[in-house]
């Protein structure tokens, strides 16, 4: 008997379920599901209490760093963000401090 797929989700990729903590490295998802990932990770952090989240979208020519601060930007969670420090990734990564 061949396994059948889960209601809804006929020939689509499978679901991947992850749990986010305060530090979210972006380069393992499509650079369209960013922004989505972005917001999961806003609503986990809000749903915990957490302050402070590092985003880390890499360093090249900017085009994922500014998808990422653009959404930030929009958020009324976020009260503010800006580069990691040197160790924590610098340019490639962003610090956000929340509401």
């Amino acid at each position: 008997m061949r396994d059948e797929e889960p209601d809804g989700l006929p020939g689509e990729e499978g679901i991947v379920v992850l749990e986010l903590g305060d530090v979210v490295d972006l380069h393992g998802f499509r650079p369209r599901d960013v922004p989505e990932v972005v917001r999961a990770a806003l609503d986990e952090a809000e749903a915990r209490g957490w302050r402070e989240l590092r985003l880390i979208h890499g360093r090249g020519i900017g085009v994922q760093r500014e998808v990422v601060r653009a959404l930030l930007a929009r958020d009324p969670r976020v009260l503010a963000f800006r580069d990691a420090p040197p160790e924590a990734g610098g340019r490639g990564a962003t610090c956000v401090t929340l509401r």
